[in-house]
């Protein structure tokens, strides 16, 4: 219990945030973590981790949440959540957080999903490649992708010019 207790401790703040990606709902990303160490504790014992503990949990949380939202229907995707974190602070820092949220929010799925995975959760490509269940070429594609579109974005360009 005590190594379930860490584990838990460690991630639950992580697995919360995860969630709230892809629910756009706290209630539901609540609700993700609980299901989500339910079904780590039903790992134990004997669960050998072969990986980064966030490349296990990721298609997990994934799973769960897109689950949670398709049972819901109180949530819509959309960028909304991304506005309301970004009023917290000074209304400059915060119009430039929801433009690049915009521009973030506009690339498809999967871009999005690998680039937030990289330099948000600051995840390696081959844990990337894991967590989705895809080749690490097609991380590598999918992340070279992203990247143009926010190069190629009057918004964003300016970040990549030297």
């Amino acid at each position: 219990m005590a190594a379930f207790e860490a584990l838990y401790r460690r991630y639950r703040d992580w697995v919360v945030n995860l969630a709230f990606r892809f629910t756009r709902d706290r209630e539901l990303a609540l609700d993700v973590l609980q299901d989500t160490f339910l079904y780590v504790l039903k790992k134990f014992p004997g669960f050998e981790l072969h990986s980064n503990m966030k490349t296990f949990l990721y298609p997990v949380v994934r799973n769960l949440a897109i689950s949670a939202q398709s049972r819901s229907r109180r949530v819509s995707m959309g960028e909304g959540s991304t506005r309301r974190l970004a009023a917290r602070s000074d209304p400059e820092a915060a119009e430039r957080r929801r433009q690049l949220a915009d521009v973030v929010n506009r690339l498809p799925p999967g871009q999005r999903e690998v680039l937030i995975l990289r330099f948000v959760d600051d995840l390696p490509l081959a844990a990337i490649a894991t967590a989705l269940g895809v080749p690490v070429g097609t991380v590598k594609s999918r992340l070279h992708a992203a990247l143009e579109g926010l190069r190629r974005d009057d918004v964003t360009k300016k970040y990549f010019e030297p």
